[in-house]
């Protein structure tokens, strides 16, 4: 009677055993076929000038604590960096059957052209090495500088005359810049012409020198202007302010020294001739 009562123990013992195993056992297949170094995005798309963020997962699948040293083939130029915590660091220690978060940074040149650009990554560990291969996806940016070929952004003018002031558009994008207009705001009664009005095509890392002229109108009073110089198209623009100090001319002022001097003559005169009555 009581080997009757036991044998339907041994069944439910035997059965939960069996269970075990097969959980455990479905665990075991299910790491083996998961890959240690795995990320949440492998492809990324952004403009050169962003930072490419990837979050990735590094699992230490060993029996021991592994330290794994983390590296990467980057194009000439650019910037990497691997943070665990907000920390950057270039190795990490891994407890066994542990996994750590790291977060890769990966930040391309301004001039990189437009294109898919693989990033291999790899964990090292003793003779042990594991690859995550990441794509960045560099999208097209439009840019464009407007300064001189100096860098000087003042002059002298005298009033009534004209002033050639040499300019340089600078396609400091990745992408080809069309129909660039120039243009300005200049002050009142101020005139400006450019040579040329319009840049066709501008290719990128290129630059084109456009020469403006201003008309200073006459009797223009002595001081500073600024003039503000536009470079724009449809996808970007810039702006470059030129101070322009106006001079009275050398002729204007010895004509208003005469008048003076004419002046105090003709008082002298009167003076002379009606003061004795």
């Amino acid at each position: 009677m009581s080997a009757k009562k036991q044998y339907p123990k041994r069944i439910k013992f035997h059965s939960f055993f069996c269970l075990f195993l097969l959980l455990l056992s479905k665990q075991s297949i299910a790491q083996k076929g998961t890959p240690p170094f795995t990320a949440r995005l492998m492809n990324i798309e952004a403009a050169a000038n962003t930072t490419f963020t990837y979050n990735t997962k590094l699992r230490n699948a060993a029996s021991l604590p592994r330290i794994y040293q983390l590296s990467a083939t980057i194009p000439p130029g650019w910037n990497i960096a691997f943070k665990v915590e907000g920390m950057q660091v270039t190795s990490l220690n891994i407890d066994s059957g542990r996994t750590q978060d790291i977060t890769i940074e990966i930040n391309p040149t301004i001039q990189t052209k437009p294109g898919k650009y693989a990033i291999p990554v790899v964990a090292t560990a003793g003779s042990d090495s594991t690859r995550l291969n990441l794509e960045a996806v560099v999208k097209g940016t439009y840019t464009v500088q407007l300064t001189t070929p100096s860098g000087r952004l003042s002059d002298d003018v005298t009033e009534g005359s004209r002033k050639e002031i040499h300019l340089l558009v600078k396609n400091t994008g990745t992408i080809a810049l069309e129909n660039l207009a120039l243009s300005a705001q200049a002050p009142p009664q101020w005139e400006t012409t450019f040579s040329p009005s319009t840049i066709t095509r501008l290719e990128p890392g290129k630059d084109e020198e456009v020469i403006a002229t201003l008309h200073v109108p006459d009797k223009t009073i002595a001081g500073d202007y600024v003039t503000t110089f536009s470079a724009r198209n449809n996808n970007s623009s810039s702006d470059a302010a030129f101070r322009m100090t106006v001079r009275t001319s050398v002729l204007t002022g010895w004509l208003g020294l005469l008048v003076i001097l004419v002046a105090l003559g003709v008082v002298y005169y009167l003076i002379r001739k009606y003061g004795r009555r």
